[in-house]
């Protein structure tokens, strides 16, 4: 197993800990929470390691669930880690592996093994890389957060200059950032502020996180308990949680912020899986400290059912259209096919079965962003965010509320890709 250089527990005892100001999210929500992602974790849907991290943290690790999600992850990353990963992707794999008691250096899957750090390293240099020559990441700031986070608690190089790199955008660029790009890197500066010896490191570190975590509590008491929308709420919590030290004396008042999330009713599986783990009083912080020897660490209110999603080993097909479009930018071009898939497969599963069929035609690129996957690039067209152009999915005229990972078409439906700008 790998040897963290320095225990995440000694960090928290250096920053002091947030979580005595007594918000505790009522057991019930708790466990309403905690069967939804279980109940988004099916057999032959891309697997979602942000909810595998929220179980560990909650300590859910002993369902049906769990185990399926953490295989499939194992198999995802052998096949995909290498060659379709982007470097927040990679990130988040790492931190679901480590909360889980992994190895990311080696990760094995049917005689096959993968190190997930190393690729991990590879893809930051790549983004950092990108920011000396450009001046933006080769993904996003978020990412670069992300893969800060990763590194810095797996105890590998290059989380400092990543630290500082995003220290710098956000001093640069303040409240341009959305409140996650912020609120991810909080927890990686958090990190890094606890490990590095660099005295001039540490001051810029400790300036970038008071500004940004009284940003936090100003916008908080503006908006009455709000910070940026209601689904960025959840990474917020962990900043504010993880970083008492850098706003003090000033007081959180962390009920006001926990009332938001209680009079809303959450969907998203991402968004579960970022709001569950400050809910139950950690962050993503602790992700490499977890006792995963203790296998009933959730009481028995807590510990779920099998979902009947997982029991299912068969559906009948349903038969979905599926156009893609493109009268904007280069050459224009539109096509469709009609595909089967499994009745309750998601969005994502079309394009799939689209590719394998046609894959000259409807190949596709995704991308892990904070709410799951998102499709970049179709017919070898991406989005391009200085152009403000990317792909937008209709049914009929109106816009999908939901991304292809969550989206479940119907039998009949017509689904569009329709290359737009915003």
């Amino acid at each position: 197993m790998l040897r963290v250089a320095l225990a995440i527990g000694v960090l928290l005892a250096l920053l002091g800990d947030p979580w005595v100001q007594g918000c505790v999210a009522p057991q019930d929500l708790v466990s309403e929470m905690l069967q939804d992602l279980e109940d988004s974790v099916v057999t032959d849907e891309l697997p979602n390691p942000s909810v595998l991290l929220a179980l560990n943290l909650a300590g859910a690790s002993s369902s049906p669930a769990h185990k399926l999600l953490l295989q499939q992850l194992k198999e995802d990353a052998v096949n995909s880690a290498q060659k379709d990963m982007a470097s927040g992707e990679v990130a988040l794999y790492v931190l679901a592996f480590l909360s889980s008691c992994q190895d990311p250096q080696q990760v094995e899957d049917m005689g096959l093994s993968v190190d997930m750090l190393q690729i991990l390293q590879q893809e930051t240099d790549k983004e950092l890389v990108n920011m000396d020559l450009e001046g933006v990441p080769k993904t996003t700031l978020y990412s670069i957060g992300l893969d800060a986070l990763s590194l810095c608690l797996a105890g590998v190089g290059g989380y400092e200059e990543a630290s500082v790199v995003l220290a710098k955008q956000l001093l640069s660029l303040g409240s341009q950032l959305s409140v996650d790009t912020r609120a991810m890197a909080v927890l990686a500066l958090v990190c890094t502020y606890g490990r590095t010896d660099l005295n001039d490191v540490q001051d810029l570190l400790q300036e970038v996180l008071s500004v940004v975590t009284n940003s936090f509590l100003d916008e908080q008491e503006e908006k009455d308990g709000l910070i940026g929308n209601i689904y960025s709420m959840g990474l917020a919590l962990q900043a504010l949680e993880s970083a008492g030290k850098f706003y003090a004396p000033r007081e959180w008042d962390c009920a006001q912020a926990f009332s938001v999330v209680y009079n809303h009713h959450y969907q998203l599986p991402t968004a579960i899986a970022q709001l569950l783990p400050a809910l139950v009083g950690r962050t993503y912080l602790e992700a490499a400290s977890l006792d995963c020897s203790s296998s009933t660490r959730t009481s028995q209110r807590l510990q779920t059912r099998l979902s009947p999603k997982l029991a299912a080993t068969s559906a009948d097909p349903i038969t979905v259209q599926y156009s893609i479009i493109n009268e904007l930018r280069g050459q224009h071009f539109s096509f469709t096919i009609s595909v089967q898939v499994p009745d309750g497969s998601t969005l994502l599963k079309v394009l799939e079965v689209a590719a394998e069929e046609e894959p000259t035609v409807y190949s596709f690129q995704t991308e892990q962003t904070s709410w799951g996957i998102m499709v970049v690039s179709i017919h070898g067209l991406a989005g391009n965010e200085d152009d403000r152009t990317y792909w937008k999915f209709l049914s009929g005229s109106d816009a999908l509320e939901e991304g292809v990972g969550l989206y479940k078409p119907q039998d009949g439906e017509h689904i569009r890709a329709v290359f737009s700008t915003y």
